[in-house]
C-alpha cells in the first residue's frame, strides 16, 4: 500500500468520531440505584432495572443530566430544552433487555464545536491548499463541528475466553459482567470535519482535556470508560460528493486511532484506485498486525427500530438548571493556557501541557503560591520535564528544587539525581543538595582563578576558539569543572570563558 502522505496529495480523507465516555465520577447508574463501580465482584451491582426483568421501571440520574449539560456548553453546544429518550433495538447478551435506552433526534446537546489547533509533524499531514490556512511554521487551526452529545446507558462488559486478542472470533466461551450494565454514557458525534488522522487523535486528546477539568469522568481509555468509533471515507481531491465510509470500532487509545485511520484510508485507496468498491462495513482495528478487518457489515438507523421510551417521561430542562450547570463549569484548558501565557510569560508548549491535566495545574498553582514571578518559568520547566518522572512529590520539594535551578546552585542533570533520591525519603531538597556536598558557587572572584588556570594551559583550545571554532567553549567548559571538583556553576564558567576569550 501507499504511505498516508502519498495517499492525501491525490485523495481527500472525510473523517467523523462519536467518542463514548462514561460518567465515572457519579455515584449511582443512569437509570437505577445500582452502585458504579467497576472494580467490584462480577455482577454484584445489578438489579431488576438495569437486568431488564419484566415490571421494572428506570428512573433517571439527575447528576448525569448535570454532567451532559456541562459537557455540552463547555464545546459550545446549544442545550436543548425539550427532548426525549428512545428505545434501541439490539438482541446480544450485553443488554438483557434487548434494547438501549438513549437518545432520538434531538439530543440534550445539539450543534457545537471545537477548534483544533495541529501544529509540528502532524501538521504536516494536512496537504496545503485543503481549506485551511497554516501559518510559516506550517501550524493552523481547524475548526470542527459537534452535531451533537446525547446520554445514554452503557452495555454490559463481555470476556471472550480463548479468542484472538479477545475478540469472538475462535472463543472456546464468553463471560458477561452486568456491573457496567446501565452505566451513565455520553456519546458525542462530530461532523465529517476532520481530514487526517493527526486531527482525530487530537480532537479526542482535547476532548479527554475537557472532560477532566470538568471532573464528570476519568477518561480512562485503558480501562474503557472513554473509547471512541472513527469513521472515514475518501474521495478525490476537488470533489464535494461523499465516498462510502466505514467504521472503526470501539478504539482505546490515541495511538490506536491515528494508527487505524491511517491504515484505513490508504486501504481504501488501494481498493478504489485498483477499480473495486468500498463497503459501508465495521471494522476491527488489529494493534499486533497493524490492519483493519471486517466485524459486520454497518447496520442502519431502521434496523434498531427506534421510538420513544413509554417508561420515560420527556425532559424540559429549565433555564435555572441550565444556568446552574454553567456556574459549576471551571476554567477550562484553552482558556487556563492563555492566562498562563499572559500572566506569567510562560511557552505555549509548556502552558498546554500543564493546562491540560486538572490535577497537575492545581499542583503547579500551588507551588507557585508564595514564589517569586521571577522563577514561574523555572518552576514550569520542573513541572513539564521533571516532575512526570517522580511521582509523589511534595509542594515543599519542588519549590525546593525550583528554588536551587533558579540559583544556579545546580545544573538540571544534579537536580533529576537529588529528586530520584528525595521522592524516596520526603526529604528536603535543599538540604539534601547540602549535605551531599552539591551545591554548586556561582561567585565569579572564587571562579575567576580556575578559569584563568585553564586559559593559561589550554592554549590550543583558545588559539581555535580565536580562530572560529566556538564549539571548543564546551571543552574549556569541561575543563573548568573538573578543576573545580563539580562545585563550579558551569553556567557562570560558559559566561566568564566567552568573556574573556572575545575580550
Amino acid at each position: 500500500m501507499k504511505k498516508l502522505a502519498e495517499v492525501l496529495r491525490d485523495w481527500e480523507a472525510v473523517i467523523g468520531l462519536e467518542v463514548h465516555t462514561e460518567l465515572t465520577t457519579l455515584e449511582t447508574k443512569m437509570f437505577c440505584n445500582c452502585r458504579l463501580s467497576h472494580d467490584d465482584p462480577p455482577n454484584t451491582n445489578v438489579c431488576p432495572v438495569c437486568l431488564g426483568l419484566p415490571g421494572a421501571l428506570p428512573v433517571p440520574n439527575e447528576h448525569a443530566i448535570e454532567s451532559i449539560v456541562m459537557a455540552g456548553l463547555a464545546t459550545n453546544c446549544e442545550i436543548q430544552r425539550h427532548s426525549m429518550f428512545y428505545r434501541k433495538h439490539y438482541f446480544y447478551p450485553d443488554m438483557a433487555k434487548n434494547f438501549q435506552t438513549t437518545q432520538g433526534p434531538v439530543a440534550f446537546c445539539m450543534h457545537g464545536h471545537l477548534d483544533l489547533e495541529v501544529s509540528g509533524e502532524g501538521a504536516r499531514e494536512r496537504p496545503d491548499g485543503t481549506g485551511v490556512e497554516k501559518d510559516a511554521d506550517g501550524s493552523y487551526v481547524a475548526p470542527v463541528r459537534i452535531l451533537r452529545i446525547h446520554m445514554e446507558e452503557d452495555a454490559a462488559k463481555m470476556v471472550h475466553v480463548g479468542g484472538e486478542e479477545g475478540r469472538i472470533t475462535a472463543a472456546t466461551e464468553s463471560l458477561i459482567d452486568y456491573n457496567r450494565c446501565g452505566t451513565p454514557l455520553i456519546e458525542l458525534v462530530t461532523e465529517p470535519d476532520l481530514r487526517t488522522p493527526e486531527e482525530a487523535r487530537l480532537f479526542m486528546e482535547k476532548l479527554r482535556e475537557t472532560f477532566l477539568t470538568l471532573g464528570i469522568s476519568d477518561c480512562s481509555l485503558e480501562s474503557g470508560s472513554m473509547r471512541c468509533d472513527g469513521n472515514v471515507s475518501l474521495r478525490r481531491r476537488g470533489e464535494t460528493r461523499l465516498g462510502t465510509k466505514t467504521e472503526m470500532k470501539n478504539i482505546n487509545s490515541f495511538k490506536s486511532l491515528h494508527d487505524a485511520l491511517e491504515h484505513e484510508i490508504c486501504r481504501q485507496a488501494e481498493v478504489l484506485e485498483e477499480g473495486g468498491i468500498v463497503y459501508q462495513e465495521t471494522r476491527h482495528w488489529e494493534p499486533s498486525r497493524k490492519r483493519t478487518v471486517v466485524m459486520r457489515v454497518k447496520e442502519t438507523a431502521d434496523d434498531y427500530r427506534l421510538f420513544p421510551d413509554p417508561d420515560l417521561a420527556p425532559f424540559d430542562l429549565t433555564d435555572e438548571f441550565i444556568e446552574r450547570c454553567r456556574a459549576r463549569i471551571p476554567e477550562l484548558p484553552d482558556a487556563k493556557r492563555a492566562r498562563y501565557m499572559a500572566d506569567y510569560g510562560l511557552k505555549k508548549k509548556d502552558a498546554a501541557q500543564i493546562a491540560s491535566d486538572p490535577a497537575v495545574a492545581a499542583f503547579f498553582e500551588e507551588a507557585l503560591d508564595g514564589m517569586g514571578e521571577k522563577n514561574v518559568g523555572t518552576l514550569a520547566n520542573v513541572m513539564v520535564n521533571l516532575v512526570p518522572s517522580f511521582p509523589g512529590l511534595t509542594v515543599g520539594q519542588v519549590r525546593g528544587i525550583t528554588g536551587l535551578l533558579a540559583e544556579d546552585a545546580v545544573t538540571f542533570a544534579q537536580a533529576r539525581e537529588v529528586l530520584e533520591a528525595v521522592s524516596q525519603t520526603g526529604e528536603d531538597p535543599v538540604a539534601y543538595v547540602d549535605a551531599h556536598g552539591m551545591r554548586q558557587s556561582t561567585d565569579e572572584g572564587a571562579l575567576s582563578a580556575i578559569v584563568d588556570e585553564v586559559l593559561g594551559r589550554c592554549t590550543d583550545q583558545v588559539q581555535q576558539y580565536r580562530d572560529g571554532n566556538k564549539k571548543v567553549l564546551g571543552f574549556l567548559v569541561g575543563q573548568c569543572m573538573k578543576a573545580a571538583k563539580g562545585s563550579g556553576n558551569p553556567k557562570a564558567f560558559n559566561k566568564m570563558l566567552a568573556e574573556r576569550l572575545e575580550a
